[in-house]
């Protein structure tokens, strides 16, 4: 039970954080919760199921291999985990009426991540123990979170606009170069010391994330102080 709590704290302090950060217009609890859902069961299969297909025609057996582990840190677990996030965003939090301005598209980015989070979460922390729960809960989870961030802000700014396509994927774009960028690193730990890039990697996600917060709670449709 102790192991379960230490692996599910991280994603309520995150999941509250964010939820404070909708200042204006909160979305409703009932569907934050359909789309934490959809992220610990339905994009948890897609990215195994992508594993699966991925494997087929790119086996990659060379743990030593900086070209295999740059495939497999981009093109396996970056675009294959940020993939089956988009696809849960894109078709069943975007066309919903209640993603009614650009901070939603953080907002529900965040709870898809944050439900795909724990299910790894639980699985990574049952196996590792007391260690691995702590090391995750500065680390992996946190940057799930960032990396749902930043692709929710041009998510956001997709359904308000009428270059929706290349908005979204633009942020599906941008989650899977820092998820892959942040895993390459730790893929590569042969090389002595190079495992500092991924949290260089996820320091400069952190801060981008926090400006695209601020700059969505601006611009907010509910905000009656900006025109002010």
């Amino acid at each position: 039970m102790t192991l379960l709590l230490l692996a599910i704290a991280p994603v309520l302090i995150i999941i509250f954080y964010i939820f404070i950060k909708d200042k204006y217009e909160k979305e409703p609890k009932r569907l934050l919760f359909y789309n934490f859902l959809l992220g610990a069961i339905v994009s948890i299969i897609i990215t195994t199921l992508l594993y699966v297909i991925i494997d087929i025609p790119l086996p990659l057996k060379n743990d030593h291999s900086i070209f295999e582990q740059f495939i497999k840190a981009f093109f396996v677990v970056g675009l294959s985990e940020e993939f089956s996030k988009y696809i849960i965003i894109r078709y069943y939090s975007q066309p919903n009426d209640e993603y009614n301005e650009p901070f939603d598209g953080i907002v529900y980015a965040v709870m898809v991540s944050m439900g795909f989070a724990t299910t790894e979460n639980i699985m990574y922390v049952l196996q590792g123990g007391m260690e691995v729960a702590i090391i995750r809960a500065f680390t992996a989870v946190p940057a799930h979170a960032t990396f749902a961030i930043l692709m929710g802000y041009f998510m956001g700014k997709a359904k308000f606009s009428n270059n929706r396509i290349a908005l979204n994927l633009t942020g599906l774009f941008l989650a899977v170069l820092f998820h892959g960028a942040y895993d390459f690193f730790l893929f590569i730990d042969f090389i002595p010391g190079i495992w500092i890039g991924a949290f260089i990697s996820l320091f400069i996600g952190i801060v981008i994330a926090r400006k695209a917060i601020r700059r969505h709670q601006f611009n907010s449709h509910f905000n009656i102080n900006k025109e002010l």
